[in-house]
């Protein structure tokens, strides 16, 4: 049995040499996910590179420009931050929804992206909010935004000497929310059947001046669907916009049948999620107003 190294940087420079001298190397920003591929017999990486003890990706700040969060940042801290909670509560939503509380404690945002998991459910939410990843090499570092991170189910555009080093989340506008909800076949522990998040901004009046949403488990890839926001923009969240952001929503969807849920039944709980995640999102606005 091939027998795999243990590699534990301590700066972002020594984990993507690592990566650099060995292709077949993986990072472990959590291992939530990475080590129960391994238990269903995927094949084990030449080594594994942990970034749990770089000092850098443990940080998390928040200004008035807005949150910056290392990789290794756990969900469990992440949504136990009542500034989180605050500013982004649909984000703070999305992240308690990672596993339970004991794998929370180690799960992370780049996990739960890098995995490229269509149902993952931090990934519609930072994806509505604006998020944008910080990825590093040796080359240096590049910003991407999340949602042209992941490009098929398992895959990603990160090289094999690259590394989500932090995300950097806009601070949110005046009169601007978000939320996000999911259907799962349980009451909690399972896997999105759909997952929908939604940000919105509105001007004094109550207007959506603007908006962005994103679906997840409906497609390849979690979508940003900006037909969805574009029926938004410009009304008070009546009957008509949310009807037509449902439709599009819907249409938007490219699920497949499986044992959660068929083409059907997904495309049209994609529309739901969306009026009802929208109609949050648009409640907590105004009371920031």
């Amino acid at each position: 049995m091939l027998s795999s190294r243990y590699e534990a940087p301590e700066t972002i420079a020594d984990a993507v040499a690592l990566l650099a001298a060995d292709a077949d190397a993986k990072v472990i920003a959590g291992g939530t996910d990475l080590l129960v591929q391994l238990r269903l017999g995927a094949d084990a990486p030449s080594a594994f590179v942990d970034i749990k003890r770089i000092p850098e990706l443990h940080q998390l700040e928040i200004d008035g420009d807005g949150l910056r969060c290392g990789a290794a940042v756990p969900a469990a801290e992440l949504f136990e931050n009542e500034q989180v909670r605050n500013l982004w509560p649909g984000l703070a939503e999305a992240t308690d929804l990672i596993g339970s509380s004991q794998i929370q404690g180690r799960a992370t945002w780049s996990g739960n992206l890098c995995n490229a998991s269509p149902a993952a459910d931090s990934v519609p939410a930072l994806i509505a909010v604006g998020a944008q990843a910080v990825i590093a090499s040796p080359g240096g570092e590049r910003t991407v935004p999340v949602e042209d991170i992941c490009t098929a189910p398992g895959k990603n555009i990160l090289a094999s000497d690259e590394i989500v080093a932090r995300f950097i989340v806009p601070a949110p506008a005046p009169r601007s929310s978000d939320a996000y909800l999911r259907l799962i076949p349980r009451s909690e522990m399972d896997i999105a059947v759909v997952g929908a998040s939604v940000s919105l901004t509105l001007d004094a009046r109550g207007t959506v001046t603007a908006a962005r949403v994103a679906l997840g488990a409906v497609a390849p890839t979690v979508l940003l669907v900006s037909e969805a926001a574009n029926a938004l923009i410009g009304s008070s969240l009546d009957d008509a916009a949310l009807d037509a952001a449902a439709a599009a929503a819907s249409a938007a969807a490219n699920p497949i049948d499986d044992k959660r849920g068929t083409v059907a039944y997904r495309k049209q709980i994609a529309g739901v999620l969306t009026k009802r995640a929208a109609r949050i999102a648009y409640d907590r606005a105004q009371e920031r107003g």
